[in-house]
């Protein structure tokens, strides 16, 4: 703002237009400059203005209410700052306003009803604050309006049916309020709309196979996260221009239409299908689709066999999810054509047979979830090959052999789940201590083998991990305390023996420790009295002794399970073990120096 000083007329100042006749500032433009403070109520005395942009600033506190005196304003651009108060109402009076933009600030209350005296407003732009009341329906008089966009308020009540009568309404966004009741028929028929957006609200009613939606040049449409039931239209596939599609999380039941030129696909979370054969044949239409990205058809009733032609989807295909349906058979021969795929999710099926070994040339791929099926075989160490992969979950299955250490070629995995299987073996060094892990590791109930490796502590970043129900042996390595970041560790229902390590007081993050049902003795480690954020300590069915302590997690009867340990003593009473008898571990004391001095004496005799 260098420029705005008495030594240059205020109309060669940064930002400031003037008209070449009056001298007199007609466009006050000054965007992106880390201005803050409050709005000057003296921007009403600037009779001549037309535009006045001051978006993506720090200013705060209330828009003033002089800025109703710009009868010649057009724009007014305010979006992108920290405004809070109300929308003047008196904005009514600048009756030539085409432009009122106000995105992602802080205003409250309701949207004036005089707005729908602006005849000339074309774009209307109020989404992104904490707006409250209903749409008022004097907005159906703005017949020139082309955007209104109200999404992400708090607003309630029912779309007006007054809003049929934007005939040029291209943009129509109310997503992520509270809105409810039914969708005025009408508002289907708005055949200039090309975004259509009432997602993430409270709308009922039920759609029919039959209703004629009139959209031919919508590119995109959504109902998502709503309650609407019935069918989805039929007449939605004449939508030719129609990019992405969105009828996820509703109450939709019946068949789906089929489609063509989609880029996204959503209709998770429904009750679509009949759960048999032929509830995927949608898909067929999509085959020679040049630019489907997003397929998601999880969480419906979907079934029959999974269709090898789904491995002829257009290679730009990214995110496949078709995971918690009822689909037969194995995974589609093929799936290696998809060579841009991200995301691969078919859990919770019925998907048998096994992995295939051709899954490891897709290499961009992400996240893989198989998990929840009746996968058999062994792990393809193929797998190593998908370097990108962050999230592997291949949990509940019927999966057998080694876990391959090619695994760890996967340098940027943060979670992985190999649970409830069958594999065997030891677990391979090179996964242990695979350092980018830092979600979790769940290796539980399996048939490992074989001792816990020290390379365990090179999981520094880890936060949850599961080797419950194993066969693993041995002490457990100091090198757990190394882990600082874990919370849950469970390590339950194995062989392990020794002692608590020590080390492990460097955990002082933890929520959750399990190590019951092991062979572990020794005293019970001062140090988990202090572990202020512990909710849940299982040391069941081991050998520990001694006394336990009375202080920290121990204090809750509810959090702390002790039982199956016969020589422990002590503690509240709710655990429900005996006292500790101090003159009979005196007279232990007194018996165990005389036999070790008869002993001696022997000796020496």
């Amino acid at each position: 703002m260098e420029s705005w000083n008495s030594s240059s007329h205020f109309c060669q100042w940064r930002g400031v237009t003037c008209d070449r006749k009056h001298q007199r500032v007609t466009k006050l433009e000054l965007q992106f400059l880390k201005l803050s403070g409050s709005l000057s109520p003296y921007i009403g005395n600037l009779s001549f203005l037309k535009g006045l942009n001051l978006a993506n600033n720090n200013f705060y506190n209330q828009i003033p209410q002089e800025f109703g005196r710009l009868r010649r304003l057009e724009t007014l651009e305010l979006s992108n700052n920290s405004l809070t108060g109300e929308i003047p109402s008196n904005l009514s009076a600048c009756s030539m306003l085409t432009f009122v933009h106000m995105r992602s600030n802080q205003l409250k209350g309701e949207i004036p009803a005089s707005l729908g005296l602006l005849s000339n407003l074309i774009n209307l732009r109020f989404y992104n604050n904490s707006l409250t009341g209903s749409i008022p329906p004097s907005l159906g008089n703005l017949s020139s309006l082309k955007e209104l966009h109200l999404a992400l308020n708090g607003l309630t009540g029912n779309i007006p049916e007054t809003l049929v009568r934007l005939t040029d309404l291209s943009f129509f966004s109310i997503g992520g309020n509270a809105i409810f009741g039914i969708v005025p028929v009408g508002m289907f028929n708005l055949s200039s709309i090309r975004i259509f957006n009432i997602g993430d609200n409270k709308i009922q009613g039920t759609l029919h196979s039959d209703l004629e939606i009139t959209m031919p040049y919508v590119e995109f449409f959504s109902v998502r996260e709503n309650q609407i039931s019935g069918q989805i239209p039929i007449s939605i596939s004449n939508a030719s221009n129609l990019n992405v599609l969105d009828f996820a999380v509703n109450r939709l039941s019946g068949n789906m239409p089929s489609l063509e030129k989609l880029d996204k696909l959503f209709v998770s979370k429904n009750r679509l299908g009949h759960g048999k054969e032929g509830d995927l044949n949608f898909l067929y239409t999509l085959v020679n689709n040049t630019k489907l990205e997003y397929l998601y058809i999880r969480k419906n009733n979907f079934g029959g066999v999974f269709p090898d032609y789904v491995s002829n989807f257009s290679s730009t295909i990214m995110f496949l999810a078709v995971g918690w349906n009822k689909k037969l058979g194995r995974m589609p021969d093929g799936i290696e054509n998809l060579i841009n795929l991200e995301v691969l999710e078919a859990s919770g099926n019925q998907l048998s047979g096994h992995v295939q070994f051709s899954v490891g040339r897709l290499h961009k791929l992400k996240k893989f979830y198989a998990d929840s099926n009746f996968l058999s075989g062994i792990i393809p160490h193929s797998i190593g090959n998908l370097t990108m992969l962050m999230e592997l979950a291949l949990d509940i299955n019927n999966l057998q052999g080694n876990i391959p250490s090619s695994l760890s070629k996967c340098q940027n995995l943060l979670q992985m789940g190999l649970s409830n299987n069958i594999l065997s073996g030891p677990i391979p060094v090179e996964v242990i201590g695979l350092q980018s892990l830092s979600i979790w590791l769940d290796l539980s109930s399996n048939y490992l083998t074989g001792k816990l490796s020290v390379e365990v502590g090179k999981l520094k970043n880890l936060r949850k991990f599961y080797v419950s129900q194993n066969r693993l042996f041995g002490l457990l390595p100091d090198n757990l305390g190394r882990c600082v970041s874990l919370e849950y560790l469970f390590l339950d229902a194995n062989l392990f023996e020794g002692s608590i390590p020590s080390p492990l007081s460097l955990l002082r993050g933890l929520e959750a420790l399990d190590v019951s049902d092991n062979n572990l003795s020794g005293g019970i480690p001062e140090f988990l009295v202090s572990f202020g954020v512990l909710k849940y300590l299982n040391l069941s069915f081991n050998k520990f002794n001694g006394v336990i302590p009375g202080e920290g997690v121990f204090k809750n009867p509810s959090a702390t399970f002790v039982e199956g340990n016969n020589k422990l003593c002590g503690g509240i009473p709710e655990l429900h073990l005996s006292r500790c008898n101090t003159k009979t571990s005196s007279n232990t004391y007194v018996k165990l120096t005389i036999a070790i001095v008869v002993v001696i004496l022997g000796v020496t005799l």
